[in-house]
């Protein structure tokens, strides 16, 4: 059973695809196809992104679930010549 505020979430959701199926269907081929262009673009320089960010955030997921690879990551970084401001910034000092 669906409580109130589940089925006003549904009822925003489809007047929210409503509204820009509505909005899709008056655009012209025109305006249709350049829409797609710039989300195929759009979504392209989003699966770039991700690739680029994936190995920071995969270290980044080791570093707070192994504290072997935490320990790790502190000794690497006290072992760089860091000015002291940036070692008390990130807690090293």
């Amino acid at each position: 059973m669906q409580s109130q505020a589940g089925l006003k979430e549904a009822g925003l959701q489809d007047r929210i695809q409503q509204f820009f199926g509505h909005k899709w269907e008056n655009l012209t081929e025109k305006q249709k196809n350049l829409a797609r262009s710039f989300w195929r673009i759009l979504t392209y320089k989003w699966q770039w992104q991700i690739a680029i960010n994936s190995p920071v955030m995969i270290i980044w997921v080791l570093d707070k679930t192994i504290p072997s690879v935490h320990q790790f990551n502190l000794a690497l970084l006290a072992s760089l010549p860091l000015p002291n401001w940036l070692e008390s910034l990130i807690g090293l000092s």
